[in-house]
C-alpha cells in the first residue's frame, strides 16, 4: 500500500523528449531575458542552456555548474518570481541542473547574497508579513501534519536508527550518523546537567528519541509533547518496546498546554515552527514550568539577520516555519528575566548531518518512488541540497542556548562537563 502523496507537488512531469513541452525556436528576446535573469540573481558563475541548446555563460570562464531550461514559459516564470518558480519548475522537470545540485545551489546563493534584491538585510517584519496567524493552535497542527505526517516509513528510509530529524553532533568528523546523533543527545543532557531522579519536560519531541535517551542513560522522568499523531504513535511503541513506559510519557498536545513543574525544560528543533509572534507565549510556558533551580535548553535552526524563508520552501516543504536570530530568541527569555548561560553554534554540524540524510535519501530513491512520485523526490532532493548549501555558506545557523533563573547559582563554573565521555558528566 502506498503512503498518501500528501506532500507531492501537483505539477506535470514532462519527458525530456516531449516536443509539446519545448519552447520552440530561441529568439533574441529569449537570450535577453535569460541574461536579465542571471543579472538579477547576481551573475553567478553558471551556464544557462536554453531549450534548443543555446548556451549563455559568463565570458572568459567555464562554469562548473549549469541549468537547462526546457521551455520559454519556464524562463519567463524564473524572471518574475525565481524564489517560487525555480523550485516548482525543477520539481516538474522543466529545469535540470548540471554539475551537482548542492554545488549549483551554493553558487546561486552566494551570488544572490551580494545583490540588492536578495541581500539578507534586517527585516523585523519578515515573519509577520509573509505568514500571519499560521502558528495558532489550529494552524500549527496543520503545518506539522503537512511535513511530518506523511508516513513514518518514509523517514525510516534515510534518518538514523533512532529517527532523529535534527542536527547531529560530530566530535569526530568521520563519525557515523548514528554515533553523531547519540553524541548530540548526550551533549544536550550534559548541558542540562541531568541527574537521576529529576523530571524533564520536552516541547516538540519528534519520534521521541531524546526523551528515551534521557530516561535510559540519565535515569530521569520525561514528559514529552508533540502534535504529530504519527510521531507520537511511533514514540509510544518504541518506549513500550524498550520498557520505558514508566519513565517517559508522550503527550499528543501543543506546547502551549504543558502543565506541571520540572527540573529541566528542553526543546530541540521546535522553535522553527513556533514563529516570533508566539515567543512570549512559549516563554510564559517555560516560566511556569521550570523550577527555581532548573535549567533549560533551546536547540533551533537560526539566522544572523531576520529574513523570511523562500515562498517555495514555505509552500511546499515547511509551512509556518521561520528560523530566528539570537536577538529574536531573547523574546523567550527577557520578559521573565531568564539568564542565558551558554550559546553554541553547530552550523557546520548541520551541513554534515544533511549530507548524510541526502546520501541515504538517494540510496533509497527507488523505494521513495514507490511511496510517492518523481515530483516529490525532486522536491525533497532540492530541499535537502538547499539545506546543505545554506548551512555551508552561513545563511543558516544552528543555535543551542542554555538558560536558567537569574537566582540559580548551582551552575557550573567551567565547561568541563561538556567534554566528559557520553553518559558521564
Amino acid at each position: 500500500m502506498k503512503v498518501p502523496k500528501a506532500n507531492a507537488v501537483a505539477l506535470p512531469f514532462p519527458s525530456r523528449n516531449d516536443k509539446a513541452n519545448t519552447g520552440g525556436r530561441v529568439y533574441g528576446v529569449d537570450v535577453l531575458i535569460a541574461r536579465k535573469f542571471l543579472q538579477a540573481i547576481g551573475e553567478p558563475s553558471l551556464r544557462m542552456v536554453l531549450w534548443d541548446g543555446k548556451e549563455i555563460a559568463p565570458s572568459n570562464s567555464t562554469p562548473a555548474v549549469g541549468m537547462v531550461i526546457r521551455n520559454r514559459a519556464t524562463l519567463w516564470r524564473l524572471l518574475t518570481n525565481p524564489l517560487l518558480h525555480f523550485g516548482d519548475d525543477y520539481c516538474a522537470g522543466r529545469i535540470e541542473v548540471e554539475g551537482g545540485l548542492v554545488a549549483f545551489m551554493e553558487t546561486v546563493y552566494r551570488a544572490m547574497a551580494q545583490t540588492p534584491n536578495f541581500r539578507r538585510t534586517p527585516d523585523p517584519a519578515a515573519y509577520r508579513r509573509n505568514q500571519p496567524k499560521l502558528n495558532s493552535l489550529s494552524g500549527a497542527k496543520k503545518n506539522i501534519h503537512h511535513h511530518y505526517d506523511i508516513g513514518n516509513a518514509f523517514y525510516e528510509l534515510w534518518l538514523d536508527a533512532e529517527m532523529l530529524y535534527t542536527c547531529a553532533y560530530f566530535p569526530d568528523p568521520a563519525a557515523s550518523l548514528e554515533d553523531a546523533q547519540i553524541a548530540k543527545m548526550d551533549l544536550v543532557c550534559r548541558k542540562l546537567r541531568l541527574q537521576k531522579g529529576q523530571t524533564v519536560v520536552e516541547a516538540g519531541c519528534g519520534w521521541g528519541a531524546l526523551a528515551r535517551y534521557m530516561a535510559r542513560r540519565y535515569g530521569v522522568r520525561v514528559k514529552a509533547y508533540n502534535i504529530s499523531r504519527e510521531q507520537i504513535a511511533y514514540a509510544r511503541e518504541r518506549a513500550k518496546a524498550e520498557g520505558l513506559e514508566g519513565q517517559v510519557e508522550y503527550m499528543e498536545d501543543d506546547y502551549r498546554n504543558i502543565t506541571g513543574t520540572y527540573d529541566a525544560f528542553v526543546s530541540v528543533g521546535m522553535l522553527e515552527h513556533v514563529g516570533p509572534d508566539h515567543y512570549r507565549e512559549l516563554g510564559a510556558v517555560i516560566d511556569r514550568s521550570l523550577r527555581e533551580e532548573g535549567l533549560g535548553l533551546i536547540h533551533t535552526i537560526g539566522q544572523n539577520s531576520p529574513t523570511p524563508m523562500s515562498p517555495w520552501f514555505l509552500k511546499r516543504i515547511f509551512p509556518g516555519s521561520y528560523p530566528p536570530t539570537l536577538r529574536e530568541m531573547m523574546a523567550l527569555f527577557e520578559p521573565w528575566e531568564f539568564t542565558v548561560l551558554d550559546v553554541e553554534n553547530l552550523r557546520l554540524h548541520y551541513a554534515k548531518t544533511c549530507e548524510h540524510w541526502l546520501e541515504r535519501f538517494e540510496q533509497n530513491h527507488d523505494r521513495v518512488r514507490e511511496m510517492f512520485d518523481e515530483c516529490f523526490i525532486r522536491a525533497w532532493r532540492l530541499y535537502l541540497s538547499g539545506c546543505i548549501a545554506n548551512f555551508t555558506i552561513g545563511a543558516l545557523q544552528l543555535f543551542q542556548v542554555v538558560f536558567s533563573r537569574p537566582t540559580n547559582n548551582l551552575v557550573p563554573l567551567t565547561r568541563s562537563h561538556l567534554t566528559a565521555p557520553p553518559g558521564k558528566s
